[in-house]
């Protein structure tokens, strides 16, 4: 596919600065028939040879099969041709992004005991420093994540937590970004830090100190990804114990301390499942004891107040969630503290000595109730159009107040305590940011009508002097999976592209969580569809209300959102200027047919088996974007993709652009960008995470300004 504008070849010369894309011509992979037969079915997949999992080690481009680095070569060198005229509006949305970015854009201090911890980026840097003080004491740096990082091409950190005595501190840290962790230990009485894990755990809430800060709970990853043991290791050294071995690769594990003390949380679940084993205080050493025993279409948590036990569970039929209190001797549930409300799903809890703080959603948006010992509840309202709450972890257990963070699209994260007794709000902290005024943008939140009725929530961000206008460029952001709901979070990087003169939204798209579990069912499996088809309602929806062009709409999503995006543009091609999918999953028929995968196990309730099941066969097959490339004129599409991904391969995203050049009508680029050093996440650097953003949009001014011009011919 040769660039095109006004629907011919563009001339020598054109840039991209007059509206055209550069007239580069794009690799042309291999297409070597491959052909496999499945539950009687038979399919090509001309592409497969792009699949390249080493041996042994990390996948590089110094191990890749040369036939596949030279192509990969190429596809780096046509995304330079294409994106290389747009460094220029790239880097100033990067430097209009850096300018803004805040005075004070960390959270207040959380008080622990006698400590107050903390972190923030520390002028001029891109990464941030974790410490902590006594109120009336100097600043301890804990973890300086610049210095960690140092001479490293990735770094990533995460899970940050001290000891319930305060002596050490814990982070788990990814060195090559394949989301293998290692795990260190600060000791704050002599400043050591000791690696107590090599390698091979698992980082995203996989690790917890025992009550008695003796020793730390890890979970360790198999060679296929998969966090499948607990360990526990004393912080004096020594080799791990291995506390529980899970057998079945379709459950996930997570472990945590309960908010009291009292007990030590393992949690594994799948989509309809879980069970909670709980490791008392004092008896670290003892078998974790379970609380139910997992069954299908049950999901529960346990937590740890007023004395007691408290089950949040979906049993009963109470699908968006009911609590009940817990046998002390028997762990079976006994009487309902709240009960069941369909639609007003229980999102999580957090528990304190004076209450029990629960956040819900009503109408798709987060509520805050607070409940005391005696069973009296108080809800505490945030009112704006579109907004959301955040409950910090950590908190401690003993103070007398819990601290809320409130965001909406255009005003960035204040902090809150709200004291657990009389419900009084107290403001203990605002994001600052350079140049920006909250009251000179919109947020209005409306509805679109999908094919089947369903009304499906949009928000969207705006600046209050740019009218609404039926010519203005939007950019269309949506998820739809996995129950995970697509908050109308502050985004900096969006507040930078609408001082550009976009209007950005975020599509609440049914396969979400935002209207509770049944919204997420109703876009999930044999359902999928219906996420794809709403994401295009609410861009027929917005074109309709004259708040955007027919010519000027975005697409962008990532990861399972990038199978979102890919579908509605197999789907409605002629909808979209542009399409941006990052490290999307797009050969969902392949990836969900092989076994070996790290998360298929895991997530076939959510997307089907097609390697038993022929319904499912045969419905991935319908919308996986891989598959459904047809020869129309499509938009252009920018994939990212990390070569070092083990949850969405580089390949899946590489095998997409080239169908898409394959089969779609000459015109508009597909362009894939492969970063070699990262894996499904990026590098924790500020730049780096507003440098891609910056990308984003100045490939979303292009699509749009090719597609104009065009159009004007």
């Amino acid at each position: 596919m040769t660039a095109s504008c006004a629907g011919s070849l563009a001339r020598p010369g054109r840039t991209a600065a007059s509206g055209c894309w550069p007239n580069a011509t794009p690799p042309v992979a291999s297409r070597v028939d491959d052909w496999i037969e499945q539950l009687g079915r038979r399919r090509n997949d001309p592409y497969s040879w792009m699949k390249f999992i080493p041996d042994e080690g990390v996948r590089s481009l110094d191990n890749l099969p040369p036939r596949l680095a030279n192509h990969l070569e190429q596809e780096a060198d046509y995304a330079r041709a294409m994106l290389g005229p747009l460094e220029a509006r790239r880097e100033a949305f990067v430097s209009a992004m850096l300018a803004r970015s805040g005075t004070t854009d960390a959270a207040p201090p959380l008080m622990r005991e006698e400590w107050l911890y903390y972190s923030y980026v520390p002028q001029g840097a891109t990464r941030p420093v974790h410490v902590r003080r006594k109120p009336e004491g100097p600043e301890q740096i804990l973890v300086d994540e610049a210095v960690r990082a140092e001479g490293r091409s990735y770094y990533r950190a995460t899970e940050f937590q001290p000891s319930p005595d305060h002596r050490y501190f814990a982070w788990a840290e990814d060195l090559v970004g394949n989301d293998r962790h290692r795990i260190c230990v600060l000791d704050t009485q002599d400043g050591e830090v000791r690696v107590l894990v090599p390698g091979d755990a698992y980082g995203y809430g996989g690790l917890t100190f025992a009550p008695g800060s003796d020793s730390l709970f890890w979970i360790w990853r198999d060679a296929r990804n998969r966090p499948t043991r607990l360990y526990r290791s004393a912080l004096g050294g020594g080799e791990g114990a291995l506390v529980y071995e899970e057998r079945d690769p379709a459950i996930f594990m997570q472990v945590r301390r309960t908010a009291a003390g009292g007990f030590v949380a393992l949690e594994l679940a799948g989509p309809d499942t879980s069970e909670t084993r709980l490791i008392a205080r004092g008896a670290e050493s003892a078998p974790p004891r379970v609380v139910r025993e997992r069954e299908e279409g049950i999901i529960y948590s346990v937590h740890e107040w007023n004395g007691q036990l408290l089950m949040l569970t979906t049993m009963d039929e109470a699908f968006d969630g009911k609590l009940v209190r817990l046998d002390s001797r028997t762990l079976k549930a006994g009487p309902t503290l709240v009960p069941h409300r369909p639609g007003r799903p229980i999102v999580s809890l957090l528990p304190f000595e004076d209450g029990l703080v629960r956040l819900e959603r009503a109408d798709g948006l987060h509520r805050l109730v607070l409940m005391k010992p005696d069973g009296t509840e108080r809800d505490i309202a945030f009112n704006a159009p579109a907004f959301a709450l955040t409950l910090p972890p950590g908190q401690d257990y003993s103070v007398s107040s819990v601290r809320v963070g409130f965001e909406t699209p255009a005003r960035p994260m204040s902090w809150y305590d709200v004291d657990l007794v009389s419900g009084e709000r107290t403001l203990v902290g605002e994001t600052e940011l350079r140049n920006y005024d909250p009251g000179a943008y919109r947020v209005e939140r409306t509805e679109a009508r999908a094919p089947d009725g369903t009304m499906v929530p949009v928000t969207l961000l705006s600046r209050r002097d740019h009218p609404r206008h039926a010519s203005s460029p939007l950019l269309l952001y949506g998820y739809g999976a996995y129950g995970v709901s697509s908050e109308p979070v502050f985004s900096l990087p969006a507040t930078v592209l609408v001082d550009a003169g976009w209007v950005y939204a975020i599509a609440h798209v049914r396969g979400g969580g935002e209207e509770g579990r049944q919204w997420f069912l109703d876009g999930r499996r044999f359902q999928k569809r219906n996420s794809m088809t709403d994401f295009i309602a609410c861009a027929r929806h917005l074109v309709a209300q004259k708040r955007c062009a027919p010519e000027k709409v975005t697409a962008y999503g990532l990861s399972a959102g990038g199978l979102l995006v890919a579908g509605a543009m197999n789907i409605a091609p002629e909808l979209w200027a542009g399409v941006i999918a990052k490290v999307p999953f797009v050969d969902m028929l392949n990836t969900m047919s092989d076994a070996d995968h790290p998360l298929v196990p895991l997530f076939r309730p959510d997307w089907g088996d097609p390697l038993a099941d022929p319904q499912a066969y045969d419905y991935i097959a319908s919308i996986s974007p891989y598959e459904n490339v047809k020869p129309a004129s499509y938009p252009a599409l920018l994939c990212t993709a990390g070569l070092k991904d083990d949850r969405v391969a580089y390949w899946e995203p590489a095998k997409l652009v080239a169908e898409v050049r394959h089969r779609a009508l000459p015109g508009e680029p597909a362009i894939l960008l492969v970063d070699p050093d990262a894996g499904h996440q990026g590098s924790a650097d500020l730049r780096e995470e507003y440098s891609e953003m910056a990308l984003f949009w100045a490939f979303a001014e292009q699509s749009v300004s090719d597609c104009a011009s065009r159009n004007r011919t």
